[in-house]
């Protein structure tokens, strides 16, 4: 009886060995002797197995860090990098699956289809770490600003699998330094900064300290 994982796990294989996706699902459930229908039980095309597929990979990765005792006393920080490095140790051993489906996707600046259900996955994560990063205060609470945090952690998300595919070191120990830095620097910048200390001495000035009379405000 077909199941979602011998069903990815096919159609990996037949992938990776064609080159392209069965002609039909008709074609490809009677390599792998099931029915249309037992494969329209879980997916509704091709499409949906690779988006599953990689939403898969973020879930589990999420599994596995949450499951560590360490996991509760980390910051946002460690949560995110915990995150990026369990994510791309465990899609090293599905590399080939991946750089397939990412090469063949449009060049654009739009979230590639098969990574919607990724990114659904992901942008909850990062709601849940920086929501917790606001509230200890390890993270600035800027107007306006805040709600982009997520944005600049998918595009730093983005940016690293697109490093890993291009990565030939040995182990990918490149990809793992372009994490360090990468989600170091966007944390830095999610942090308090002297620019944020300046800016609210203007603003307590102009507020108590008559500039803004003198200045005509």
């Amino acid at each position: 009886m077909a199941t979602i994982e011998s069903i990815q796990n096919a159609y990996i294989d037949y992938v990776l060995t064609e080159g392209a996706q069965p002609k039909s699902v008709y074609i490809f459930a009677k390599q792998n002797e099931m029915t249309e229908a037992e494969f329209y039980q879980f997916f509704g095309s091709f499409e949906a197995v690779e988006q599953n597929i990689w939403a898969e990979f973020a879930r589990k990765t999420l599994t596995e860090i949450r499951g560590q005792e360490v996991w509760a006393g980390y910051s946002a920080r460690e949560k995110a990098l915990s995150f990026f490095y369990g994510f791309f140790e465990l899609i090293k051993g599905s590399r080939s699956f991946a750089i397939y489906t990412i090469n063949k996707q449009p060049k654009g600046f739009t979230t590639p289809r098969v990574f919607e259900q990724l990114k659904d996955i992901y942008e909850n994560f990062a709601d849940e770490i920086l929501k917790e990063g606001l509230e200890s205060s390890e993270l600035s609470d800027r107007k306006f600003f805040s709600k982009r945090y997520k944005d600049a952690l998918w595009v730093q998300f983005v940016f690293v699998l697109n490093f890993w595919v291009n990565d030939n070191s040995a182990g990918f120990e490149k990809t793992d330094e372009a994490i360090e830095k990468g989600v170091n620097v966007t944390f830095d910048l999610f942090q308090r900064s002297p620019i944020d200390n300046l800016l609210e001495y203007g603003k307590f000035l102009v507020k108590n300290g008559g500039i803004k009379d003198k200045m005509g405000f």
